[in-house]
Formats: C-alpha cells, structure tokens, sequence
C-alpha cells in the first residue's frame, strides 16, 4: 500500500531504532522492485555522504541505510506533492523538482537531505539522494512540514467524503461504467502489498487502508473510460469535485506513516 517512499521511511526507523534487522528492510522493498540502486545528486553530496553520483556504478541500499545511520537520522517524513501543494520540500534546488516529478519523497529534516525513487526500468527502483535547500540540519517545521495527527487525517478523510458525495453522485461513474466494481476490485489487487514491521501502530493501518480504497476509488474516478472521450470543461469539472478528496487521501497517507515513524522512535526512546 502507499508507495516506495512510504516503505523505505517505515521501515528504516524501525532498523534504526532496533525493531528490525536489515535484512527485513531490503526484503521490505521487494515489492516495489526486483532491484534497488541508490545514488547522490551531485558531486557535494555523494562526497558528503560516501555515496556514488548519477552517472556511475550505483550503490546497494545496504550502503543507503549504513549512511542514514552514520548521519544520526531520528526523523524521517513521507511527503506526497503535487502541483500546487509542495509543502515539505523546503526552498528550490533540484529536490522539489525530483520529488513532485515522482509524486512522493523521504525527507531527512534533521539531516538536511532528501531521497527520491524513480522507476528507471521494469523491476529497478533507482534512489536518489539530494540535499535540501538549507545550509545543515534544519528542524521538520523548517521545511513546511505540518504535523497532522492521526485522528485529524481520519475525520478529513470523513469529511471529504460527505462533502463529495454529492460531486461523486454528479459523476455517475457507476452508472456509465457498469464494470466500476470488477475495475476496483482489480486495482487493489494490483497494488503491491509490502508488509509493515511489528509494532506499527493499528490506527495507522486502518487509516491507511481507507485511505488505498478510497485512492483506488479516485483513481477509477478519473480514468479515462476505454474508447471514451472526454471534453475539457467536463474533465476540468471532475477534477475540482474530486480535489477536496484526493487532498485527504495524500494527507492521510502521511499522517499515518509520519505517525507509525514517530512511534517507533518513541519505543526506542523509552526502551
């Protein structure tokens, strides 16, 4: 569920906080692709960080954990932009561009780095590691990142469906495809499922579920039925009813990973 990014955040603050070994971590990652390679933006920080550039002989993401390590990363957030909603990503620099390219990113705050993933082939995930556009370590709300609480993302996603409901009602997706059902059903399956490590909190989980059915619900919504058209006042009328949603569903997915990081850190710190 989520994304690679949504993975890679989880788990590695489970293996940094010692609930899981690294191994599980790589395994964790199989899902989004056979292969995983990571390297760093540019010359600065493949040299800051040990890591080879673009360009040459990637590194494994053994080496990428062994380096947040090295870093003393605590803190790792999911952040989800889209055009429009950038929040997260801090100043310019190639960061945002890489991220809102890809639709999701890692962000290391205190680290004061960024790592993005691309599909670079069938099966190969390639991790890029940018630094952010600060001078050092900066705190999460330097970078925009807005804490949301749990609860708050499951009561948005509440009140973006009742709000919707009658924009949703308005599309009659239901009724001009009468496969939406069989259409859904076949979307979730498609999704890869990684697993989550152990102690990750069960209200996280649960808004996440919600939050994948009613991304594969949007997801139906705005496709493209096979052999239809559709005008541009039409399409353009969809996606303003559907924003609202689509806006809870991203804030949802990050509360509940930003959530399930910090109480891993709370674990270890009071073990």
């Amino acid at each position: 569920m989520c994304c690679p990014s949504a993975t890679l955040a989880v788990w590695s603050s489970a293996w940094l906080h010692g609930a899981a070994a690294s191994d599980n971590v790589l395994d964790a990652l199989l899902p989004w692709g056979e292969a995983h390679e990571v390297v760093a933006a540019d010359d600065a920080t493949g040299a800051a960080l040990d890591l080879p550039v673009t360009g040459g002989p990637p590194a494994r993401p053994a080496q990428l954990l062994g380096t947040l390590r090295r870093l003393g990363v605590t803190i790792a957030r999911l952040v989800l932009p889209v055009p429009g909603d950038v929040r997260g990503l801090g100043g310019g620099g190639e960061f945002p561009k890489a991220a809102l390219a890809a639709g999701e990113a890692v962000v290391l705050p205190c680290a004061g780095y960024g790592v993005v993933p691309h599909h670079i082939a069938e099966g190969l995930v390639r991790w890029t590691v940018h630094p952010l556009a600060t001078s050092g370590p900066v705190l999460p709300q330097d970078v925009g990142l807005d804490h949301v609480s749990l609860a708050e993302a499951e009561h948005g996603l509440t009140d973006a469906i009742r709000d919707s409901a009658g924009a949703l009602q308005s599309l009659d997706v239901a009724s001009e495809r009468p496969s939406v059902r069989a259409e859904l059903s076949a979307h979730l399956r498609a999704r890869p499922e990684p697993a989550w490590p152990d102690g990750t909190p069960p209200r996280a989980l649960r808004v996440l579920q919600r939050a994948e059915e009613i991304g594969a619900i949007l997801d139906v919504a705005t496709a493209e039925e096979p052999g239809g058209a559709l005008s541009a006042s039409a399409a353009e009328r969809r996606a303003d009813a559907l924003r609202p949603l689509s806006e809870a569903v991203r804030t949802a997915r990050c509360a509940a990973i930003n959530e399930t990081v910090r109480v891993f850190g709370d674990q270890a710190n009071r073990a």
